[in-house]
């Protein structure tokens, strides 16, 4: 018999995929979000906050009315400690009753939360990351607002509760679960995450090499989307004949992958050792991911063949060095593009990624 998953929040399409891969194995699933905002992806439950002065308070009665039938879960998993756009304090109450109501609940570590803050800018495992360079800790406008948010906070304060409470907490990155494991090393399981297999772009022959970048205005900085992009044009300026480069600002979704579709190389995620989402989604369709893709990303996966990520270090120089590679090399870029593919089917194809998380949710 499967089994009956509540997927609470959403992140860059984590759980309306994770849904996928776990209705195809026959469990019951139940995804209750706001779509991750302007992303607007799917879900069962819309949890999307109203806007207006009193869209808190009309969120918390949506909640209110839903809570009944959230009870008898077998799972119930959060994307993050902030699964609901409320405050903190209004969130605490929400975990507590279903934690008794249902029968395990887990946290999941797939972003900004209490412990990747405290534990990049105390404890400083990674080399880089979002908040430090070395040993010194990144002063930009984001780092710091994520700092005063979430150390000292009712975020720290609920994060903490739910990773206390939990059953398991599942990790979706190698620096997450860096994280979450010096702190709860019996709970914290690493799981990739789900990607869908969509038909591949077409492979480079030659021709111009389009590089494609995409540009969240208001966290330009903190994920050095602003480094790359300075990189970026200066290859393409010194290749006018041999590189196109795109830029997507801020735009929906399906504009964003409808230019990602079109393009050979993505730049994404300046100051991470793997990549994330968008990294993942651009390499499953045969993109060639010029970001992170440290030894680490490799070893936590088990890979020891495949190697398709162009790995950069967070300098404007790693990223023009490494763009210089590919230009006027089609064989390489062709071959990446292929190994890239093979990665995403072997480690983060929703089918693979249900099946771990099918095994650690028995595991509970």
């Amino acid at each position: 018999m499967g089994m009956n998953i509540l997927l609470l929040g959403e992140y860059s399409n984590v759980h309306a995929t994770l849904a996928e891969g776990l209705r195809a194995r026959g469990h019951r699933v139940t995804v209750a979000s706001n779509g991750d905002f302007w992303k607007n992806y799917r879900r069962d439950i819309d949890l999307a906050r109203p806007e207006g002065r009193w869209g808190g308070l009309r969120l918390m009665a949506r909640v209110a009315r839903w809570m009944p039938r959230w009870a008898g879960y077998d799972v119930v998993q959060f994307i993050n400690p902030m699964f609901l756009e409320l405050r903190a304090e209004r969130i605490a109450p929400v975990f507590e009753r279903l934690r008794r109501k249902n029968r395990h609940v887990v946290l999941g570590a797939f972003g900004m939360d209490y412990y990747w803050v405290k534990t990049c800018c105390n404890d400083r495992p990674l080399r880089y990351s979002d908040f430090n360079i070395g040993d010194t800790l990144r002063n930009d406008a984001d780092a710091l607002r994520e700092r005063r948010d979430w150390l000292g906070t009712a975020k720290q304060r609920l994060n903490e509760r739910m990773a206390e409470a939990c059953d398991g907490i599942v990790t979706g990155l190698y620096e997450y679960d860096v994280c979450y494991h010096a702190a709860w090393p019996q709970k914290t399981h690493y799981i990739p995450y789900p990607v869908d297999i969509p038909y591949p772009v077409e492979p480079y022959h030659g021709g111009p090499l389009r590089l494609f970048i995409g540009i969240n205005e208001a966290r330009s900085a903190y994920k050095g989307t602003d480094i790359m992009l300075d990189a970026a044009r200066r290859v393409a300026a010194r290749h006018p004949q041999e590189v196109e480069l795109r830029v997507a600002r801020s735009v929906p979704f399906a504009e964003y992958e409808q230019m990602m579709n079109t393009s050979h190389v993505v730049l994404d995620q300046l100051y991470s050792y793997t990549p994330a989402m968008n990294g993942l989604l651009a390499m499953s369709k045969g993109l060639v991911c010029v970001g992170g893709g440290e030894p680490e990303c490799y070893d936590i996966l088990g890979e020891t063949s495949l190697r398709p990520i162009v790995n950069v270090q967070p300098s404007r120089d790693s990223v023009e060095q490494a763009l210089e590679q590919l230009v006027g090399r089609p064989e390489l870029v062709s071959r990446l593009q292929a190994e890239s593919i093979a990665f995403i089917r072997r480690h983060h194809a929703t089918d693979v990624v249900a099946r771990r998380y099918e095994q650690f949710y028995e595991g509970l």
